[in-house]
């Protein structure tokens, strides 16, 4: 994102404007080269202005991530909002929104998680989005399922996990969208019919 000029942003214009240039970093450039310093200056801005937003490197990195998740979930929300009553559907909605954002996005957050190994921080970040999105996907699927709510988080837990290691595969190019969702829906079928 190219600096900007004439009137002052504000405030969440300005960190939109960050991360969309720190996103053109990462693309660009890899994690290593996003530093706040490097940031501010692509941004067009000095660096208390990026570190005011983000405190520390890893701090921009977990924003980053959590933008990435923030897309995903409103996606899948908006995707299930308007869904029919079947468990085909339902199941590939789910598998359809992970995998587009897969592609969108997963080179980004593979570097950005790589990036964070480690991190305690990220740890919890990552935790918190892993058991928000299970808490979507078991509420989407339980109108549908016969096992009790405990199993069937658990099940959505392992459904979260897979839906990662086929995004992966994905990325990679082992495989391509069709077949990555096809497989990650009959997953979620398989997993919700006892």
């Amino acid at each position: 994102m190219a600096p900007t000029k004439g009137r002052k942003l504000t405030k969440p214009e300005r960190r939109a404007q960050l991360i969309g240039t720190a996103k053109d970093i990462l693309r660009e450039c890899g994690a290593d080269a996003l530093t706040l310093g490097h940031l501010a200056e692509r941004a067009g801005v000095s660096k208390p202005i990026a570190y005011e937003h983000f405190g520390t490197r890893e701090g921009l990195l977990i924003a980053l991530s959590q933008e990435i998740e923030d897309r995903h979930t409103e996606k899948l929300k908006e995707a299930l909002a308007g869904e029919t009553k079947q468990l085909d559907t339902v199941a590939g909605i789910i598998s359809s929104v992970y995998i587009d954002c897969a592609v969108e996005s997963g080179e980004e957050w593979q570097a950005i998680s790589g990036a964070l190994r480690g991190n305690a921080d990220m740890i919890a970040t990552q935790q918190q989005q892993v058991d928000d999105y299970v808490g979507m996907i078991q509420e989407a699927l339980g109108a549908f399922s016969n096992v009790s709510e405990d199993d069937l988080r658990l099940r959505c837990a392992g459904l979260a996990g897979a839906a990662e290691a086929i995004g992966r595969e994905l990325i990679r190019g082992r495989t391509n969208e069709t077949a990555a969702a096809a497989n990650l829906t009959a997953l979620i079928i398989d997993s919700v019919n006892d």
